[in-house]
């Protein structure tokens, strides 16, 4: 064979290996409104930095068949790349072999990449579209989704884990994706369940489609095992790439620095007035959020699951941070089941990489009701106040206005290790809301009296004016400092300047045992 002929035969394997499953399986793919593995690397990576590993690597199966059934690639096509010029790892399965199922060779590519991931301090991005476990191979594609899990529990906390889910993923396929840090989905093409709508019809007899089962909104409202619910891929994939602007590269190193023109000392006269007089008023938490942030810039996250808490990523002078708040316009701002997981995962996350967490707290308490109670708010609860109390990352709270109960002490309050605890004018800090308090301290007293209503509000208005206001807070020093709403950014800004240097330690041990 001449020098030209082992360079033709490369270009040959090479075409072999672009074309996956072929040109009909790919028409297939593009009618069912999905892109190719490779056309949704071309999207995600910054344009010509894809370098692929393992292009020629085919499964060793005999049985079934399968011998005569050897394509290039094996279904996922792996490697790294840049994302805004920083490197990334990804792997993207191929629907278009053999239904993107997962072998023994294609976990080997996919382990390989998470390893190399692991040793360079790089985020690893996969995009999910597969059938599930190759059933010609019984127990060795079993095996290799234990690889996989395995790794993605050891990368935790490490290095970033991004998951797409751009087609099917069942069984026990969804538990990758569950490991990781954020799971992304697109609306009508993606789906995720243990067990899919035909063996739930045949063994509770519940009828359900595939999308009202696992779909994006059903994921991204209901379940919240979806961070996000994207209209279609293109949009789905830009979601990564800017949600990879707030994070670093891995856990030892600072989250990326954005310059900004937007002066750190800017101050905004409309903060003055978005609080309003009336305690159980309404109001959106984002209509102070944004404003504080650099360039009024706020990415959220989760944003249809549990609505009465927010979470996301901003800036602020230019540092990348992680933001929780309490939403007044749903549920008053309640705590509940939803709402802690969503928070406690998202502290956790933040800790886990190094972005400082700003706090911007409503909360007039935990949800009442059997249904909470039943379902464990004790123990969810729990685990987002474990959240912010093992949290070392520069903690900053604003109390905005009610403050109440255990909910106070759990939303990074100063006795929780906070580390710059500030208050608006109109905050409420106290065991419960004065109505609430009056009930309990006066109630003999109102039985009493000729006019109990009238009395009733006498000591509202008593209490509130001596409780339900941040300076029997800040005498004690558990507030740093009331503030004026209209400086909420530059006192933000200050404190985060001042605590970026901030070291702090929990005590030796394996790990800690989270309440679940």
């Amino acid at each position: 064979m001449s020098l030209q002929d082992r360079f033709d035969e490369l270009a040959r394997r090479d075409a072999h290996a672009d074309l996956g499953g072929g040109e009909d399986r790919i028409r297939r793919q593009h009618k069912a409104g999905k892109k190719t593995a490779r056309e949704r690397l071309d999207l995600l990576l910054d344009p010509g930095t894809f370098l692929e590993v393992d292009r020629f690597v085919v499964h060793q199966t005999h049985d079934f068949g399968m011998a005569e059934q050897r394509i290039p690639g094996d279904g996922v096509v792996t490697g790294s790349g840049l994302i805004h010029g920083r490197p990334v790892f990804v792997f993207a399965q191929d629907f278009t072999v053999f239904g993107g199922s997962l072998s023994e060779a294609y976990a080997r590519k996919i382990c390989k990449i998470m390893d190399l991931a692991m040793k360079t301090g790089a985020p690893v991005v996969g995009l999910n579209d597969s059938g599930g476990a190759r059933i010609q191979e019984g127990v060795v594609s079993l095996a290799g989704y234990a690889d996989i899990f395995l790794r993605n529990t050891l990368a935790s906390g490490v290095v970033p884990q991004i998951s797409a889910v751009m087609g099917p993923c069942a069984g026990g396929a969804v538990y990758s994706p569950a490991i990781t840090d954020f799971v992304f989905m697109v609306k009508g093409t993606s789906n995720m369940f243990v067990t899919g709508p035909d063996v739930i019809r045949a063994v509770t007899h519940e009828s359900v489609s595939a999308e009202e089962l696992g779909g994006a909104t059903t994921h991204a409202t209901t379940s919240g095992v979806a961070h996000f619910a994207a209209d279609g891929e293109e949009e789905c994939l830009a979601l990564i790439r800017e949600l990879m602007t707030f994070l670093p590269a891995n856990n030892v190193e600072d989250p990326p620095l954005r310059p900004t023109l937007d002066p750190v000392d800017r101050r905004d006269e409309a903060l003055q007035s978005i609080v309003p007089p009336q305690p159980n008023k309404p109001y959106d938490i984002l209509d102070i959020i944004r404003p504080v942030l650099d360039d009024r810039y706020f990415f959220e996250v989760h944003a249809g699951f549990a609505p009465n808490v927010i979470v996301g990523f901003g800036r602020l002078g230019g540092r990348p941070v992680g933001i929780v708040a309490n939403q007044p316009a749903h549920l008053a701002g309640c705590l509940d089941i939803n709402a802690s997981l969503k928070a406690a995962r998202f502290v956790r996350f933040c800790d886990c990489f190094n972005l400082p967490l700003v706090t911007f707290e409503d909360v007039p308490g935990f949800l009442p009701g059997t249904a909470q109670e039943y379902g464990g708010i004790i123990k969810h609860g729990a685990k987002l106040l474990y959240a912010f109390c093992e949290a070392t990352v520069p903690k900053l709270t604003v109390i905005t206005r009610k403050a109440y109960g255990g909910a106070y002490c759990v939303m990074s309050s100063k006795h929780i290790r906070g580390d710059v605890n500030l208050a608006y004018p109109t905050a409420e800090i106290a065991v419960m809301g004065p109505e609430g308090a009056v009930n309990i301290l006066y109630r003999r007293e109102m039985e009493a009296a000729a006019d109990g209503a009238a009395l009733r509000e006498e000591r509202i208005r008593e209490y509130r004016e001596k409780f339900a206001n941040p300076y029997v807070a800040a005498e004690r020093g558990y507030v740093d400092e009331v503030i004026q709403p209209r400086d909420t950014r530059a006192r933000l800004c200050a404190a985060l300047a001042l605590l970026h240097t901030k070291r702090d330690s929990n005590p030796p041990r394996k790990h800690g045992n989270l309440p679940l």
